[in-house]
Protein backbone atom coordinates (compact mmCIF):
# COMPACT_ATOMS: atom_id res chain seq x y z
CA UNK A 1 0.00 0.00 0.00
CA UNK A 2 1.23 3.49 -0.83
CA UNK A 3 2.55 5.13 2.36
CA UNK A 4 0.61 8.30 1.59
CA UNK A 5 -2.70 6.43 1.77
CA UNK A 6 -2.36 6.29 5.55
CA UNK A 7 -1.79 10.05 5.80
CA UNK A 8 -4.28 12.88 6.14
CA UNK A 9 -3.38 14.21 2.69
CA UNK A 10 -3.86 10.71 1.33
CA UNK A 11 -7.55 10.56 2.23
CA UNK A 12 -9.46 9.69 -0.93
CA UNK A 13 -13.07 8.66 -1.65
CA UNK A 14 -12.24 4.95 -1.61
CA UNK A 15 -10.91 5.27 1.95
CA UNK A 16 -13.35 7.69 3.55
CA UNK A 17 -16.51 6.37 1.92
CA UNK A 18 -15.67 2.86 3.12
CA UNK A 19 -14.94 4.21 6.61
CA UNK A 20 -18.28 6.03 6.82
CA UNK A 21 -20.18 3.08 5.36
CA UNK A 22 -18.70 0.71 7.92
CA UNK A 23 -19.18 3.11 10.85
CA UNK A 24 -22.85 3.71 10.05
CA UNK A 25 -23.70 0.24 8.82
CA UNK A 26 -25.28 1.95 5.81
CA UNK A 27 -24.41 1.39 2.18
CA UNK A 28 -23.14 4.52 0.46
CA UNK A 29 -23.03 5.59 -3.17
CA UNK A 30 -19.84 6.90 -4.78
CA UNK A 31 -21.02 10.50 -4.39
CA UNK A 32 -18.49 12.60 -2.46
CA UNK A 33 -18.53 16.40 -2.67
CA UNK A 34 -15.76 18.22 -0.78
CA UNK A 35 -16.88 21.17 1.33
CA UNK A 36 -14.80 24.23 2.16
CA UNK A 37 -12.60 23.69 5.21
CA UNK A 38 -9.01 24.84 5.69
CA UNK A 39 -8.35 22.73 8.75
CA UNK A 40 -10.27 19.49 8.37
CA UNK A 41 -11.45 17.39 5.44
CA UNK A 42 -15.22 17.65 5.10
CA UNK A 43 -17.35 15.83 2.53
CA UNK A 44 -21.00 15.53 1.65
CA UNK A 45 -21.87 11.88 1.05
CA UNK A 46 -25.00 10.04 -0.02
CA UNK A 47 -26.40 6.69 1.07
CA UNK A 48 -28.05 4.36 -1.44
CA UNK A 49 -31.43 5.24 0.10
CA UNK A 50 -30.83 8.88 -0.89
CA UNK A 51 -30.06 10.24 2.59
CA UNK A 52 -27.27 12.80 2.68
CA UNK A 53 -24.55 12.98 5.33
CA UNK A 54 -21.66 15.29 6.18
CA UNK A 55 -18.46 13.50 7.17
CA UNK A 56 -15.77 15.49 8.97
CA UNK A 57 -12.24 14.07 9.17
CA UNK A 58 -10.24 15.94 11.80
CA UNK A 59 -6.72 17.05 11.01
CA UNK A 60 -4.30 15.01 13.17
CA UNK A 61 -2.45 17.01 15.80
CA UNK A 62 -4.93 19.85 16.08
CA UNK A 63 -7.23 18.43 18.74
CA UNK A 64 -6.72 15.47 21.04
CA UNK A 65 -9.31 12.71 21.18
CA UNK A 66 -10.44 14.09 24.55
CA UNK A 67 -10.89 17.59 23.07
CA UNK A 68 -13.03 16.21 20.25
CA UNK A 69 -15.15 14.37 22.79
CA UNK A 70 -15.57 17.65 24.70
CA UNK A 71 -16.89 19.24 21.49
CA UNK A 72 -19.31 16.40 20.82
CA UNK A 73 -20.54 16.36 24.42
CA UNK A 74 -21.33 20.06 24.26
CA UNK A 75 -23.35 19.62 21.07
CA UNK A 76 -25.19 16.61 22.50
CA UNK A 77 -25.94 18.53 25.69
CA UNK A 78 -27.49 21.26 23.55
CA UNK A 79 -29.52 18.77 21.55
CA UNK A 80 -30.82 17.22 24.74
CA UNK A 81 -32.52 20.49 25.74
CA UNK A 82 -33.70 21.15 22.19
CA UNK A 83 -31.28 23.92 21.27
CA UNK A 84 -31.11 23.72 17.44
CA UNK A 85 -27.76 22.14 16.58
CA UNK A 86 -26.52 19.44 14.23
CA UNK A 87 -25.32 16.68 16.53
CA UNK A 88 -22.82 13.98 15.53
CA UNK A 89 -24.41 10.61 14.83
CA UNK A 90 -23.79 7.78 17.28
CA UNK A 91 -21.86 5.22 15.23
CA UNK A 92 -21.91 1.43 15.35
CA UNK A 93 -19.12 1.56 17.95
CA UNK A 94 -21.55 3.29 20.31
CA UNK A 95 -19.60 6.55 20.12
CA UNK A 96 -19.79 9.72 18.04
CA UNK A 97 -16.12 9.51 17.09
CA UNK A 98 -14.78 7.07 14.52
CA UNK A 99 -11.18 6.39 13.52
CA UNK A 100 -9.47 5.32 10.31
CA UNK A 101 -5.69 5.07 9.94
CA UNK A 102 -5.21 7.16 13.08
CA UNK A 103 -7.54 9.90 11.79
CA UNK A 104 -10.63 10.70 13.85
CA UNK A 105 -13.91 11.46 12.11
CA UNK A 106 -17.56 12.20 12.82
CA UNK A 107 -20.68 11.93 10.70
CA UNK A 108 -23.61 14.34 10.72
CA UNK A 109 -27.01 14.33 9.05
CA UNK A 110 -27.09 17.01 6.37
CA UNK A 111 -29.52 19.79 7.18
CA UNK A 112 -30.37 22.64 4.84
CA UNK A 113 -30.78 26.24 5.88
CA UNK A 114 -29.79 29.76 4.96
CA UNK A 115 -27.29 31.90 6.80
CA UNK A 116 -29.05 33.99 9.42
CA UNK A 117 -29.23 37.69 8.58
CA UNK A 118 -29.93 40.25 11.26
CA UNK A 119 -32.58 42.55 9.83
CA UNK A 120 -34.37 43.99 12.87
CA UNK A 121 -34.23 44.66 16.59
CA UNK A 122 -36.19 41.45 17.10
CA UNK A 123 -33.43 39.50 15.34
CA UNK A 124 -30.79 40.88 17.72
CA UNK A 125 -32.91 39.81 20.68
CA UNK A 126 -33.34 36.36 19.12
CA UNK A 127 -29.55 36.05 18.92
CA UNK A 128 -29.29 36.96 22.59
CA UNK A 129 -31.95 34.40 23.49
CA UNK A 130 -30.21 31.51 21.73
CA UNK A 131 -26.91 32.48 23.38
CA UNK A 132 -28.54 32.63 26.80
CA UNK A 133 -29.88 29.11 26.32
CA UNK A 134 -26.51 27.94 24.97
CA UNK A 135 -24.65 29.29 27.98
CA UNK A 136 -27.01 27.69 30.49
CA UNK A 137 -25.87 24.40 28.95
CA UNK A 138 -22.27 25.58 28.67
CA UNK A 139 -22.08 26.25 32.40
CA UNK A 140 -23.34 22.80 33.41
CA UNK A 141 -20.03 20.99 33.05
CA UNK A 142 -16.41 21.59 32.12
CA UNK A 143 -14.43 20.89 28.98
CA UNK A 144 -11.08 20.07 30.54
CA UNK A 145 -9.32 19.20 27.27
CA UNK A 146 -10.34 22.39 25.49
CA UNK A 147 -8.48 25.70 25.28
CA UNK A 148 -8.99 28.19 28.09
CA UNK A 149 -9.18 31.48 26.20
CA UNK A 150 -7.08 33.71 28.43
CA UNK A 151 -4.30 36.16 27.47
CA UNK A 152 -1.75 34.41 29.66
CA UNK A 153 -2.57 30.91 28.41
CA UNK A 154 -3.94 30.57 24.88
CA UNK A 155 -2.77 33.96 23.57
CA UNK A 156 0.69 33.65 25.12
CA UNK A 157 1.04 30.20 23.54
CA UNK A 158 0.10 31.61 20.12
CA UNK A 159 2.61 34.45 20.45
CA UNK A 160 5.37 32.05 21.47
CA UNK A 161 4.47 29.72 18.60
CA UNK A 162 4.91 32.56 16.11
CA UNK A 163 8.19 33.73 17.63
CA UNK A 164 9.73 30.31 18.25
CA UNK A 165 8.81 29.14 14.75
CA UNK A 166 10.44 32.21 13.19
CA UNK A 167 7.28 32.99 11.23
CA UNK A 168 7.63 36.74 11.71
CA UNK A 169 9.57 38.78 9.18
CA UNK A 170 12.99 39.64 10.67
CA UNK A 171 12.30 43.26 9.85
CA UNK A 172 9.32 43.28 12.22
CA UNK A 173 10.37 40.76 14.86
CA UNK A 174 11.55 43.36 17.39
CA UNK A 175 8.40 45.44 16.96
CA UNK A 176 6.18 42.35 17.24
CA UNK A 177 7.96 41.26 20.41
CA UNK A 178 7.62 44.68 22.05
CA UNK A 179 4.02 45.03 20.90
CA UNK A 180 2.86 41.64 22.15
CA UNK A 181 4.51 42.21 25.53
CA UNK A 182 2.57 45.45 25.77
CA UNK A 183 -0.65 43.68 24.80
CA UNK A 184 -0.28 41.02 27.49
CA UNK A 185 0.65 43.59 30.12
CA UNK A 186 -2.39 45.69 29.21
CA UNK A 187 -5.12 43.05 29.02
CA UNK A 188 -3.92 40.20 31.24
CA UNK A 189 -5.46 41.42 34.50
CA UNK A 190 -8.81 42.18 32.84
CA UNK A 191 -9.54 38.45 32.62
CA UNK A 192 -9.08 37.72 36.30
CA UNK A 193 -12.14 36.91 38.44
CA UNK A 194 -14.25 36.46 35.29
CA UNK A 195 -16.71 33.60 34.71
CA UNK A 196 -15.43 30.94 32.30
CA UNK A 197 -17.80 28.44 30.70
CA UNK A 198 -18.06 26.27 27.60
CA UNK A 199 -18.72 28.56 24.62
CA UNK A 200 -19.18 28.07 20.90
CA UNK A 201 -16.01 30.10 20.45
CA UNK A 202 -16.56 31.15 16.83
CA UNK A 203 -20.08 32.53 16.96
CA UNK A 204 -20.50 34.75 13.91
CA UNK A 205 -23.36 34.87 11.42
CA UNK A 206 -21.58 32.42 9.13
CA UNK A 207 -22.07 29.77 11.82
CA UNK A 208 -25.78 30.49 12.27
CA UNK A 209 -28.42 28.96 10.02
CA UNK A 210 -32.07 29.83 9.84
CA UNK A 211 -34.37 26.85 9.35
CA UNK A 212 -38.13 27.43 8.95
CA UNK A 213 -39.92 26.03 11.96
CA UNK A 214 -36.70 25.56 13.96
CA UNK A 215 -35.39 29.10 14.32
CA UNK A 216 -31.69 29.87 14.61
CA UNK A 217 -29.42 26.84 14.40
CA UNK A 218 -25.86 26.89 15.74
CA UNK A 219 -23.35 25.03 13.56
CA UNK A 220 -19.61 24.26 13.52
CA UNK A 221 -18.45 23.91 17.13
CA UNK A 222 -14.91 23.12 15.94
CA UNK A 223 -13.44 26.11 17.80
CA UNK A 224 -15.39 25.47 20.99
CA UNK A 225 -13.48 26.78 23.99
CA UNK A 226 -13.71 27.64 27.65
CA UNK A 227 -14.09 31.40 27.67
CA UNK A 228 -16.02 34.35 29.13
CA UNK A 229 -19.63 34.22 27.84
CA UNK A 230 -19.16 37.52 25.98
CA UNK A 231 -16.86 35.63 23.58
CA UNK A 232 -20.00 34.39 21.82
CA UNK A 233 -21.42 37.90 21.46
CA UNK A 234 -18.71 40.17 20.16
CA UNK A 235 -18.18 38.46 16.80
CA UNK A 236 -21.82 39.18 15.96
CA UNK A 237 -21.44 42.93 16.42
CA UNK A 238 -21.23 45.17 13.35
CA UNK A 239 -18.39 47.31 14.73
CA UNK A 240 -16.28 47.97 17.82
CA UNK A 241 -18.12 47.85 21.13
CA UNK A 242 -18.29 51.64 21.45
CA UNK A 243 -20.09 51.82 18.10
CA UNK A 244 -22.39 48.85 18.76
CA UNK A 245 -24.16 49.94 21.93
CA UNK A 246 -27.64 49.50 20.47
CA UNK A 247 -26.91 45.97 19.23
CA UNK A 248 -25.29 45.01 22.55
CA UNK A 249 -28.32 46.30 24.44
CA UNK A 250 -30.67 44.22 22.30
CA UNK A 251 -28.54 41.06 22.50
CA UNK A 252 -28.25 41.30 26.27
CA UNK A 253 -31.99 41.89 26.60
CA UNK A 254 -32.63 38.64 24.77
CA UNK A 255 -29.90 36.91 26.76
CA UNK A 256 -31.37 38.03 30.09
CA UNK A 257 -34.62 36.23 29.31
CA UNK A 258 -32.75 32.98 30.01
CA UNK A 259 -29.53 33.82 31.86
CA UNK A 260 -28.09 36.73 33.82
CA UNK A 261 -25.49 38.68 31.88
CA UNK A 262 -22.42 40.17 33.53
CA UNK A 263 -22.33 43.68 32.05
CA UNK A 264 -18.82 44.27 33.39
CA UNK A 265 -17.59 41.73 30.83
CA UNK A 266 -18.32 44.18 28.00
CA UNK A 267 -14.87 45.60 28.76
CA UNK A 268 -13.42 42.33 27.42
CA UNK A 269 -14.76 42.76 23.89
CA UNK A 270 -11.88 44.79 22.46
CA UNK A 271 -9.23 42.66 24.25
CA UNK A 272 -10.95 39.57 22.80
CA UNK A 273 -10.71 41.19 19.38
CA UNK A 274 -6.95 41.62 19.65
CA UNK A 275 -6.64 38.06 20.95
CA UNK A 276 -8.44 36.89 17.82
CA UNK A 277 -6.01 38.82 15.63
CA UNK A 278 -3.14 36.93 17.26
CA UNK A 279 -5.03 33.64 17.01
CA UNK A 280 -5.46 34.25 13.27
CA UNK A 281 -1.73 34.82 12.83
CA UNK A 282 -0.93 31.56 14.62
CA UNK A 283 -3.60 29.80 12.55
CA UNK A 284 -1.97 31.07 9.36
CA UNK A 285 1.42 29.83 10.50
CA UNK A 286 0.06 26.36 11.12
CA UNK A 287 -1.47 26.22 7.62
CA UNK A 288 1.35 27.83 5.64
CA UNK A 289 2.39 24.60 3.88
CA UNK A 290 -1.14 23.76 2.79
CA UNK A 291 -1.57 24.36 -0.94
CA UNK A 292 -5.06 25.81 -0.52
CA UNK A 293 -3.76 28.22 2.09
CA UNK A 294 -0.87 29.34 -0.14
CA UNK A 295 -3.21 30.13 -3.01
CA UNK A 296 -5.59 32.09 -0.77
CA UNK A 297 -2.92 33.94 1.24
CA UNK A 298 -0.09 34.58 -1.27
CA UNK A 299 1.16 37.54 0.79
CA UNK A 300 1.56 35.53 4.01
CA UNK A 301 4.88 36.02 5.79
CA UNK A 302 6.18 38.87 3.65
CA UNK A 303 7.40 42.21 4.97
CA UNK A 304 4.26 43.90 3.67
CA UNK A 305 2.09 41.33 5.45
CA UNK A 306 3.79 41.89 8.80
CA UNK A 307 3.79 45.65 8.33
CA UNK A 308 0.00 45.56 8.02
CA UNK A 309 -0.49 43.08 10.87
CA UNK A 310 1.68 44.97 13.34
CA UNK A 311 -0.14 48.17 12.37
CA UNK A 312 -3.52 46.49 12.98
CA UNK A 313 -2.37 45.19 16.35
CA UNK A 314 -1.04 48.62 17.34
CA UNK A 315 -4.28 50.34 16.36
CA UNK A 316 -6.36 47.81 18.28
CA UNK A 317 -4.16 48.16 21.36
CA UNK A 318 -4.66 51.94 21.20
CA UNK A 319 -8.45 51.40 21.23
CA UNK A 320 -8.14 49.12 24.27
CA UNK A 321 -6.00 51.64 26.15
CA UNK A 322 -8.49 54.41 25.45
CA UNK A 323 -11.28 52.26 26.91
CA UNK A 324 -9.45 51.44 30.13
Amino acid sequence: MNENINSFDGLNPEIFIDAVEESLGTRMTGFAAPLTSYINRVYELQAVNGKRFIAKFYRPGRWSKEALIDEHNFILDCEEVEIPVIAPIVLKNGKTLGEINGIYFAVFTKKLGRFFEVCSDVDWKRLGSILGRLHIVGARRKAVARIKHHPMTSTLEEINFLKDGMFISSRYMQEFNSLTNDILDTIGDLFENIEYIRTHGDCHCGNLLHRPGEGIMLIDFDDMMTAPPVQDMWLLLPDHACNSKKELKLITEGYAQFREFDFSSVKLIEPLRIMRLLYFLAWCAKQEKDLKFQSNFPNWGTDSFWRQETSDLRNQLDIIKQDI
